[in-house]
């Protein structure tokens, strides 16, 4: 009984001492957000004239015949290659990973982990490429002095 009295009076003396908290406010209600105007595409009918969609069809043919040299050019299919066999490598090494017994993070991990191969393989593909090209050009600067 002693020590349920001493307690009791530990705790008053303490609650006197303790601060008086102030009950909080309530929070005020939020407004409601006005609705956004929605964008509407609307087809239009465009009388054009006849010039003006041959000349479309000029810049839309260029375009075209310039990708079209563009893939054709040998660096565009090594820049493909490299980033194909750094992928595929990446993912091959991520298997064997998993099949030693490492914890799988998922298919997401692995394919962030062979873009990032299939990036750095271009990157030093191109690297490579432009220090070849400068060389040339030095040696041809220095032919011609």
């Amino acid at each position: 009984m002693a020590k349920k009295k001493k307690k009791d009076g530990e705790a008053t003396a303490k609650a006197k001492s303790a601060k008086v908290v102030k009950p909080k406010k309530p929070k005020k209600a939020k407004k409601q957000k006005k609705a956004k105007p929605v964008r509407v595409a609307i087809e239009e009918e465009v009388v054009e004239k006849k010039a003006t969609k041959s000349k479309t069809k000029k810049v839309k043919d260029e375009s075209v015949e310039a990708l079209s040299k563009l893939a054709d050019h040998p660096l565009v299919a090594d820049l493909v290659a490299a980033g194909a066999v750094a992928a595929v490598g990446a993912l091959a090494e991520k298997k064997v990973t998993t099949a030693r017994g490492a914890k799988s993070q998922g298919s997401k991990a692995a394919l962030k982990l062979a873009g990032a191969a299939a990036a750095a393989a271009i990157g030093k593909r191109l690297m490579a490429e432009f220090e070849e090209s400068k060389k040339r050009r030095d040696e041809e600067a220095d032919d011609e002095d």
